[in-house]
């Protein structure tokens, strides 16, 4: 018999999805163009996405483009908000598409149908109950932005981005109490179009380019918080990591020495300036070895420094293994993050590994490290799901993997770690971020959309929609 969990009262139950991955309608509304109307839809998304000189053309005739329909949720917002209050959703993780707010991004006024748009979604979920979780950047940097000025390596997108979250911090002000500034920001080095919009120049300048990117978007995130407590003041701004807990391959010292190493980099560092206020000691020698040169303005680091977030969310989907040497058939496939196989894992249907103690390491490592309260914002399983021919869709396999991932955050919770909610990624089916299909399902709720663009939208509730439904009513005891 499973045992039970005792999650904290008020804990934050929900699901999480971002604008350009479900909304659609891409040039409605005044909506101008973003980074993901321009990546085609299929696995060539992950190649052109980690390869310099992405020239982000639309070809028609050469791709699809999934992103510009996505789920219809533009239009259907109102249907799909009342299945998630059908669940009990506490909380709803969505982000705002920028240029809906500002169509090429530099302009001075907002676009009012834009505008208008959130509200009314934001009016829907607060008529169920259900308090939203906003994204103010999650991989829709406006495509003027990116071809005008080269994305976030310029430092004139601050100026941008700080008219963008002035506007909607006081638009919705009464609406919205939780926040996250940029999603994943930690994921830039590994893939720089998503989070900094822009291809590198070549794997030469990746990491110069990468890293400068970053601290640019550590001032506007610091600026981002600043102004959130000064407009909102009963406000919760957090920031947002990918985490992949880095164990040794084996206890050979010179493979822990390099996992650490690796671990640092990629969990802690974004954490530790965003949390802590500061560069980390351990990314001087980073820099000093890799000849590369932050341009920093007087007051970024005082800046950075008042602007630390109030909390801390992140995504969790695998771990990663890894050892100083190895050779190209030892890397796992589909560990997007780099690492070689773990022996001990099975994978998803797209090769990522599935580790729900994981998840319990990542939980305390973050609280050890920082002692704020934790979110989860993303986690979950991408699979291809049947209808059969009564209509069900029976994904025991996705609860089963909600299932060890829910039970390894109680066991968190009783190691000591604040944990204060959970969205689980992609609530309702939507195209996926990677490889822009369809068929790597996540949901709760099923959506009949398919790879070549066939299907009629319409929504069905699968066998995890009712199970996550319990979890929720029982906040966490029915597992």
């Amino acid at each position: 018999m499973d045992k039970t969990y005792h999650f904290p009262e008020n804990f934050l139950w929900g699901g999480a999805t971002a604008a350009n991955q479900l909304e659609g309608g891409y040039n409605e509304g005044g909506k101008g163009p973003n980074l993901a109307d321009v990546l085609p839809g299929g696995k060539v998304r992950l190649k052109l996405l980690s390869q310099p000189g992405f020239d982000f053309e639309v070809d028609t005739e050469k791709y699809t483009y999934p992103n510009h329909e996505a789920i219809d949720f533009y239009h259907r917002y109102k249907e799909d908000i009342a299945l998630f209050a059908e669940m009990g959703f506490k909380v709803f993780r969505m982000s705002i598409a920028w240029s809906r707010i500002f169509p090429k991004g530099d302009e001075l006024e907002p676009n009012e149908e834009g505008l208008a748009f959130y509200d009314r979604v934001f009016d829907e979920l607060h008529k169920h109950g259900i308090e939203p979780l906003v994204t103010i950047a999650h991989y829709e940097t406006p495509l003027h932005l990116i071809k005008e000025y080269g994305g976030w390596k310029n430092r004139k997108l601050i100026e941008f981005f700080e008219r963008y979250v002035t506007v909607i911090f006081n638009r919705y002000s009464h609406k919205v109490k939780y926040w996250l500034t940029f999603n994943e920001i930690n994921g830039a080095t590994h893939f720089p179009l998503f989070g900094l919009g822009f291809s590198v120049t070549s794997e030469e300048t990746r990491l110069q380019e990468s890293f400068q990117g970053l601290h640019n978007q550590f001032v506007a995130s610091a600026i981002a918080v600043k102004l959130g407590h000064k407009i909102i003041p009963n406000s919760q701004i957090g920031c947002m990591l990918i985490y992949a807990p880095t164990y040794s391959y084996d206890c050979n010292p010179e493979n822990v020495m390099y996992a650490l190493e690796e671990g640092r980099i990629f969990n802690f560092f974004c954490g530790d300036v965003q949390v802590r206020g500061e560069y980390p000691t351990f990314m001087k020698r980073i820099f000093k070895e890799n000849n590369i040169e932050i341009d920093m303005h007087e007051g970024d680091l005082d800046t950075i420094r008042e602007g630390t977030v109030d909390f801390i969310s992140f995504s969790y989907y695998m771990s990663r293994t890894d050892k100083k040497h190895k050779t190209p058939e030892e890397v796992g496939e589909g560990n997007l993050i780099g690492g070689v196989k773990n022996p001990f894992l099975k994978a998803s249907d797209w090769g990522w590994e599935i580790d729900p103690t994981g998840l319990r390491i990542a939980l305390n490592e973050l609280y050890d490290r920082y002692q704020k309260p934790l979110m989860v914002v993303e986690n979950g399983l991408g699979a291809y799901d049947k209808v059969e021919e009564n209509g069900s869709i029976n994904d025991d396999y996705r609860i089963d993997y909600l299932h060890d991932h829910i039970k390894a955050m109680g066991e968190a919770i009783e190691d000591g770690v604040n944990l204060i909610g959970y969205t689980s990624w992609g609530c309702i089916d939507l195209v996926s971020a990677s490889t822009g299909e369809y068929s790597k399902r996540y949901g709760f709720i099923y959506v009949d959309k398919h790879d070549d663009g066939s299907g009629t939208l319409e929504r069905k509730r699968k066998k995890s929609f009712f199970w996550y439904k319990d979890v929720i009513s029982s906040n966490g005891e029915n597992l």
